[in-house]
C-alpha cells in the first residue's frame, strides 16, 4: 500500500496542475473550477476513511484563518483589476449594489432566519451577514479578468463584470459591521442601549473610516515605492517583482486589524490605489497574475476542504424549512434586491438582471460565520448555522457555477448584436447598455 504522505503529495501536484488548467478548459463551460474541487473534496473524504473530519466547528481556527487569507489575497486581486478610476457617476453601479441591495439582502435574510427558521435574533442576524456580500473568491468567472495596459482601454470594462468585481471588493468589509452586531445581541441582549452607541461609533464610523483611511495611505506610501523611488533597487516596477503584492495584503491588513479598523476594506482601497498611479503600467499585471495563481492555490484547499466537510455530515439535519430559505435567497431575495437597486442607473435590462442574479457566495461567508462563533455565544445553534451556510454556499456554487460560463457568453454576443444593429460593426464598446 502507498504511505498517506506520498498520497498527499502526489494529490497536492495534481490538484496544482488542475487549477492552472482548468479555469481555461472550463472557461465558456457550464461546469466551474469551484464544481470541480468541491466534487474532489467529497469524493476523497468520502473514500479515504482514515483522513481526519473537516469539521468547521472542530477545527474553529484553522477555519478562521484560512479562509481569512483567501479573502483578502482574493481582495487584493479584484482591486488590482479595476481599470476604471473610482468617481460617484463611474461607480454608480457600487454605490447602488452596496447602498440599496445589501442593505435589503440583510432585511430579508434576517426576517426569514427569525421567522421561518425560528433562529434566535442574533443567530438570524449572523447569517445574514454571513450570506450578504458577493464573494470575491468565487465569482472570478462574472469578474473583470485583469488589469489593462491601454489607455482607452480604462474606460472599457463591462457593467456586469466591473459591477460584481467592485461590489465583491467592499461589500466584504460592509458586511462586518453588522457580524459584531450578531455578536453584541448573542452576548449583551437586544436591549438597544446595551448595543446600539457601541455599534454606531465603533463598528460602523471608526472601523469603516480607519479602514478607508489605512488603506489609502499605504496605497499611497506603496505606490510611490513601486513606481517613483529615486533608488532602482527599491523601486519594485522596474523589476518585475509579483510577490510584493502579498506583502501589500498582509501589511496593510495587519497595521489596519491592530487599531481595529476593518482590514477587508483596508486592502481592497490599498489595491486601488496602487491600481490609480500610473495606470497604464504593465506592472499592475504582474502583481495581480501572482496574486491570482495564490488565490487560486488557497480557493483549491478550502474548497476541498468544504467538499470533505460536506462529505463527513456538514448538512446531516438539514431541514426542508432551510432548503426554502436558502432557494428563497438565491432566486427571489437578492434577484429582487440587486434589480431594485440597479433601477435607473447606468444598466441595461440584460446586465440589471445578470448582475442581480450573480450575488455567489462562499469563502467570506465561511468567515464570517467562523468568526462569529468563535467570539459570540451562540452554541445552542451553531451546528445549524453551519447547516444553513454551508447549503447556501453550495447552492451558489452549482447554480451560478453552471450558468456564469452561458451567461456571460449571451451577453457578450447580445451586445455584439447591438452594436451590428447601429454601427454596422460587432466591434462594441465593452461599456454598451443592454
Amino acid at each position: 500500500m502507498f504511505e498517506a504522505p506520498s498520497l498527499i503529495f502526489a494529490a497536492a501536484g495534481l490538484a496544482v496542475f488542475a487549477a492552472a488548467l482548468l479555469p481555461r478548459l472550463l472557461m465558456r463551460a457550464p461546469v466551474s473550477m469551484p464544481m470541480v474541487f468541491l466534487g474532489t473534496g467529497v469524493v476523497i473524504f468520502s473514500l479515504a476513511e482514515g483522513l481526519p473530519d473537516p469539521d468547521p466547528v472542530a477545527y474553529s481556527d484553522i477555519t478562521v484563518h484560512l479562509s481569512e487569507v483567501c479573502v483578502i489575497i482574493s481582495l487584493m486581486g479584484a482591486g488590482l483589476a479595476l481599470d476604471r478610476p473610482v468617481g460617484l457617476k463611474r461607480w454608480g453601479t457600487t454605490w447602488r449594489l452596496l447602498g440599496i441591495a445589501m442593505p435589503l439582502c440583510l432585511l430579508g435574510v434576517t426576517l426569514l432566519g427569525w421567522s421561518v427558521l425560528g433562529l434566535s435574533l442574533a443567530s438570524a442576524v449572523l447569517v445574514a451577514a454571513a450570506m450578504a456580500p458577493t464573494d470575491p473568491v468565487l465569482a472570478s468567472e462574472v469578474q473583470v479578468a485583469e488589469p489593462s495596459e491601454a489607455q482607452e482601454d480604462l474606460e472599457g470594462e463591462d457593467e456586469v463584470r466591473f459591477g460584481l468585481t467592485s461590489e465583491a471588493g467592499l461589500n466584504d468589509g460592509l458586511a462586518f459591521p453588522f457580524v459584531y452586531l450578531a455578536i453584541a445581541l448573542s452576548v449583551v441582549g437586544t436591549a438597544p442601549a446595551a448595543w446600539l452607541p457601541h455599534f454606531l461609533a465603533v463598528d460602523v464610523a471608526w472601523r469603516i473610516g480607519i479602514g478607508c483611511l489605512l488603506g489609502f495611505g499605504v496605497g499611497k506610501l506603496l505606490w510611490r515605492i513601486f513606481f517613483r523611488s529615486p533608488i532602482d533597487s527599491v523601486r519594485m516596477a522596474a523589476h518585475s517583482e509579483g510577490f510584493v503584492a502579498l506583502a501589500a495584503t498582509f501589511l496593510t491588513y495587519g497595521l489596519t486589524e491592530m487599531v481595529e479598523g476593518y482590514g477587508f476594506i483596508a486592502v481592497f482601497v490599498c489595491a486601488v490605489t496602487i491600481r490609480a498611479g500610473e495606470r497604464t503600467h504593465g506592472y499592475h499585471g504582474v502583481l495581480h497574475n501572482y496574486i491570482e495563481q495564490l488565490e487560486r492555490l488557497l480557493t483549491v484547499v478550502v474548497l476541498v476542504l468544504l467538499g470533505g466537510a460536506v462529505a463527513r455530515g456538514l448538512l446531516t439535519g438539514l431541514t426542508w424549512s432551510e432548503i426554502l430559505v436558502a432557494a428563497i435567497f438565491l432566486l427571489l431575495i437578492r434577484p429582487a434586491a440587486g434589480w431594485i437597486s440597479l433601477a435607473r442607473g447606468r444598466t441595461g435590462p440584460w446586465e440589471r438582471g445578470v448582475i442581480a442574479f450573480f450575488g455567489v457566495r462562499g469563502i467570506g461567508s465561511i468567515y464570517y460565520l467562523g468568526y462569529a462563533l468563535s467570539k459570540g455565544e451562540f452554541a445552542a445553534e451553531d451546528q445549524q448555522l453551519w447547516r444553513i451556510v454551508g447549503l447556501v454556499i453550495l447552492a451558489s456554487i452549482v447554480l451560478h457555477g453552471v450558468s456564469a460560463g452561458p451567461v456571460i457568453t449571451i451577453i457578450d454576443r447580445a451586445r455584439q448584436r447591438k452594436a451590428l444593429r447601429e454601427t454596422g460593426t460587432e466591434e462594441a464598446a465593452p461599456n454598451t447598455p443592454i
